[in-house]
């Protein structure tokens, strides 16, 4: 079973059901129901908090109670513990850093940068050049997640590509393809945890370079397309 149950961009307008999604549907599946694997699914968004030296599974968390954004980080913790605690063994998390894809209707900001880039060679962005994130592509995350099912280990797996991009880093990844991106804000560039992909790597899972990833897709033909 993979719980892939969850509330992202909206949790702080839906609190309820956030706690909902991340824990208490949870805590009923682990009491009542009949299985023999879950993956539950988290986020690398937990190591925000440490800052730059975050990014390792094992680290300590730094969550706030007071802080409204700790909604979201404090509940998919208590997520985390339930399935570590008492699944009996059977439960694993995976915490995933920002998955993309270009597919119509794709989540995510890279996603959706990619989807605009499709229609157009000029992308104008809501967003600061120093903002940072570790990005995964979606078909790299789902081998990563099938491979923690198989793994029978009951641990915290980061699914990351272990390397951070900024927004301008991204943007002059585009201009190599002849795309031009304009952003709202300049700021400077963000210290962000790195997420550790040691024990992914110890799965048989390294995932792509974004670079990789965004060079291949820049040169498909519905990409060469855009105007």
């Amino acid at each position: 079973m993979f719980y892939c149950a969850g509330l992202t961009a909206d949790y702080a307008a839906r609190p309820f059901e956030t706690v909902e999604a991340h824990v208490t549907l949870l805590a009923r599946l682990l009491a009542e129901a009949r299985f023999e694997r879950l993956v539950y699914l988290s986020s690398t968004r937990l190591y925000d908090s440490l800052g730059a030296d975050g990014g390792r599974e094992d680290d300590a968390l730094r969550l706030d109670p007071a802080n409204p954004r700790s909604l979201y980080d404090l509940s998919k913790a208590l997520g985390e513990t339930l399935c570590l605690n008492q699944s009996g063994g059977r439960a694993a998390v995976a915490r995933l850093s920002g998955v993309y894809d270009w597919r119509p209707g794709a989540p995510g900001f890279l996603s959706e940068w990619l989807q605009k880039a499709r229609a157009s060679r000029t992308v104008e962005l809501d967003s600061a050049t120093g903002v940072v994130r570790d990005y995964i592509h979606l078909d790299d995350a789902a081998a990563a997640l099938r491979a923690i099912l198989d793994s029978r280990e009951s641990r915290i797996v980061n699914v990351a590509s272990g390397e951070n991009l900024s927004n301008e880093d991204l943007a002059a990844i585009f201009a190599r393809h002849g795309w031009r991106t304009s952003f709202a804000r300049t700021a400077p560039r963000q210290a962000a945890p790195v997420c550790d992909i040691t024990r992914l790597r110890s799965l048989g899972m390294t995932p792509r370079s974004v670079g990789a990833v965004l060079d291949e897709a820049l040169a498909r033909e519905d990409f060469r397309e855009a105007r």
